[in-house]
């Protein structure tokens, strides 16, 4: 008799996984809140390079603004946003943010931040709305890696690749 999959088996990639493999790539790309140092001084980064960091940087502070936001509204999904936010905090570091993002979320901060969009009122349209910003950042990291080179390119695909992950664990994943 053939064995039969259990009714709760899952197609598709699970959270542990995703979140694994979006670390792992980070890692792999070099993660580093440090410039490129090639030993030769006028060999550093472009100012389109330094423009485009800096950008990715701020994105991702924001990122981690509407995180503590929604955390701060919806406080029964912090176990579930805790390690997205974490990987965020993280992109924001790994791109040399000028403000380093506390390593949890605050509710005064949350909710005195002007670019913090208001949270829907229910669980679900919360993470809709999350996984609508984490894809639109994701979607111009991918479009803006063509016009950088070298390790800052890997480092906006990696963590564009990490923000799609985050966006399916958002809609489809164990959410």
């Amino acid at each position: 008799m053939p064995f039969s999959p259990s009714p709760r088996a899952r197609s598709g990639p699970r959270r542990r996984s995703l979140l694994a493999v979006g670390s792992t790539a980070l890692a792999l790309a070099g993660c580093t809140a440090g410039g490129e140092d090639s030993g030769d001084p006028g060999d550093g980064p472009s100012a389109a390079d330094r423009r485009a960091r800096a950008r990715a940087a701020r994105d991702s502070e924001e990122l981690v603004e509407r995180y503590d936001a929604v955390i701060a509204a919806r406080p029964g999904l912090e176990e579930l946003l805790r390690p997205l936010r974490g990987e965020v905090v993280r992109h924001a570091r790994a791109f040399g943010g000028g403000r380093k993002p506390s390593s949890s979320p605050s509710v005064s901060s949350a909710s005195s931040s002007p670019s913090a969009a208001p949270v829907p009122g229910n669980d679900r349209d919360a993470l809709t709305v999350l996984a609508a910003a984490e894809r639109d950042l994701a979607d111009r990291r991918a479009k803006a890696l063509v016009a950088v080179e070298g390790d800052l390119a890997r480092l906006l695909a990696s963590v564009a690749g990490a923000g799609a992950a985050h966006v399916f664990l958002l809609t489809e994943g164990d959410a």
